[in-house]
């Protein structure tokens, strides 16, 4: 028997649907989503800018590790002093802890030890920590490869000598120097576009780390009554060993140039080369897995060292440098020079960091504007970031050194503004770009801003009438990745390295040690706060 069906037209439409989909593929599940969005946006920002440039200037790794100290969860943070709420600083447990790693990490060492910094060289407290390091490892049977590179300014550091600072320290070390092969020097990429290393790292091994914003100076962070507030990170793991890279391609230009003294100053024990590969070659092993910490390890390399990436097809559109210019003529590397982000990806990468904030950021550093001249005002990418998040409700913290530091470059110079007023005054100007007009600009700023000078407690001042000086170069987003290393916010063109770490257990020791107390007594001379309606713009 034959039965036949009459379908309308929309049974037939249902049909036929049916039929088609029971032959299609299952559609995927939803895909869960990233447990690290920040470095993923970081990550992103980097292989469009700076691709040729990973693996030696910027690395994402996971398996890393922040060193904590024994009983101390919080020991891979390593703040100067450390006397939060004491204005004559008696403990500075900090300090300590930052000497006892130094020296720790060191003893360890059975291969390299790497050291960067801006000059001059490392001395007093600084010094001992490094010279009882290496005389450990000298004494457990250990035969070491030393480097110690600074970056020196044009005439401010003529002074700066490596082969009087190498005689100092063979002298320090006694017969354990003849077990080390010791490279030192002092390096300027760019004169004229004010460019020479600023990082600050210890590497050993290419397995563990030290970097942040601490110099090696005993006159500004132990022997006075007014240390500079300061903040370094440990770590171990892969991202270690891309710091050692780094370095390898500072000392690459460094060797290659080493007999113009306009550039470079060298010093080297027993008449050895130059180590201009000293991590590649002698830690070629990839470094093993310590912990389960992401992280994106991110360099500069200034001006002088390296022209471009050839291998980025990126082409931003580029700020308008009008508002930034201090100089007529002098060339604006931050706002308006594409080839030079290519060969800085830090520049994009804390760019990046800022604009993944979905909740509240948090900024801690010297300044957000430059020396003008000569250098340009500020980085208007960096301001239109927080603009943009602000217009979006985005709460937004930021406290820097206090403006009555303003002085010479070095020692005494932690502040290149004259009043917060300069920092909050370009954020309203960016903002009205965002929101319109200056109305809805003020609203915005007002409704989601916090602007305060840095103090160390109750007081004022430190005990002895100084102000609190702050060298933070810190960002922190969401209560979940944050940014500690060498590079400033403001412009300033030198070679730059630090690490950004997308760990919420990380995040909050980082609010509970640094962030809560800083705000806890920095707050009373905020210039705008609108958890209390402070708003002096």
């Amino acid at each position: 028997m034959i039965i036949s069906l009459r379908l309308d037209r929309a049974a037939r439409l249902a049909l036929i649907s049916a039929l088609a989909l029971a032959v299609l593929p299952a559609a995927p599940a939803t895909a869960a989503p990233s447990t690290t969005p920040h470095l993923d946006a970081v990550e992103r920002t980097l292989r469009e800018v700076s691709p040729g440039l990973e693996g030696d200037v910027w690395e994402r790794t996971a398996g890393n590790q922040l060193d904590a100290a024994p009983g101390d969860p919080t020991g891979w943070l390593l703040q100067t002093p450390g006397c939060w709420g004491d204005a004559q600083c008696r403990d500075r447990a900090g300090s300590r802890n930052l000497l006892a790693r130094m020296t720790g990490n060191i003893a360890r060492a059975t291969r390299t030890v790497d050291i960067s910094s801006l000059a001059p060289f490392p001395d007093g407290a600084f010094q001992d920590a490094i010279v009882a390091g290496l005389k450990s490892s000298v004494a457990a049977g250990h035969h070491l490869k030393v480097r110690v590179l600074v970056g020196a300014a044009p005439l401010y550091h003529l002074n700066v000598r490596p082969s009087k600072y190498l005689d100092d320290l063979r002298a320090k070390l006694g017969p354990a120097a003849d077990a080390l092969t010791i490279d030192v020097a002092s390096m300027t990429t760019s004169k004229t576009a004010f460019s020479w290393n600023h990082s600050k790292l210890l590497v050993v091994d290419g397995e563990t780390a030290i970097t942040g914003g601490i110099n090696d100076w005993k006159g500004d962070y132990l022997d006075t009554e007014h240390p500079v507030t300061d903040v370094d990170l440990a770590l171990s793991g892969p991202a270690a060993g891309t710091a050692g890279r780094y370095l390898d391609q500072l000392w690459d230009w460094t060797c290659r140039n080493r007999t113009d003294v306009a550039s470079v100053w060298y010093a080297a024990s027993g008449g050895a080369d130059c180590q201009a590969g000293m991590e590649r070659e002698t830690n070629p092993r990839a470094v093993p897995a310590t912990g389960d910490v992401p992280v994106v390890a991110v360099g500069g390399l200034g001006v002088g060292v390296k022209d471009s990436d050839p291998s980025s097809a990126w082409r931003p559109s580029l700020p308008d440098t009008a508002g930034t210019r201090c100089v007529v003529g002098l060339h604006d590397n931050t706002n308006g020079d594409r080839d030079y982000d290519t060969v800085n990806p830090e520049e994009s990468a804390l760019r990046s960091l800022i604009s993944s904030a979905t909740e509240h950021i948090e900024i801690s550093q010297q300044d957000l504007n430059a020396t003008c001249p000569p250098l340009p005002r500020y980085d208007t990418r960096v301001y239109d970031a927080l603009a943009a998040k602000l217009a979006a409700g985005v709460k937004v913290r930021i406290v820097v050194s206090d403006p009555a530091n303003r002085g010479a470059v070095g020692s005494g110079g932690y502040s290149q503004i004259k009043s917060l007023s300069e920092i909050s005054d370009v954020l309203r100007s960016r903002l009205a770009k965002v929101t319109g007009d200056e109305q809805g600009a003020r609203a915005a700023l007002c409704g989601n801003l916090q602007l305060a000078p840095l103090r160390g407690s109750a007081s004022e001042k430190w005990s002895d009438g100084h102000p609190y000086a702050q060298h933070h170069k810190l960002i922190a987003v969401d209560g979940s990745a944050f940014y500690i290393g060498s590079k400033n916010l403001y412009p300033a063109w030198l070679q730059d390295f630090g690490y950004i770490v997308e760990s919420p257990a990380a995040a909050r020791q980082l609010d509970g040690a640094l962030l809560q107390p800083q705000w806890n007594y920095s707050r009373s001379s905020a210039t705008v706060d609108y958890e209390r309606g402070i708003c002096r713009i």
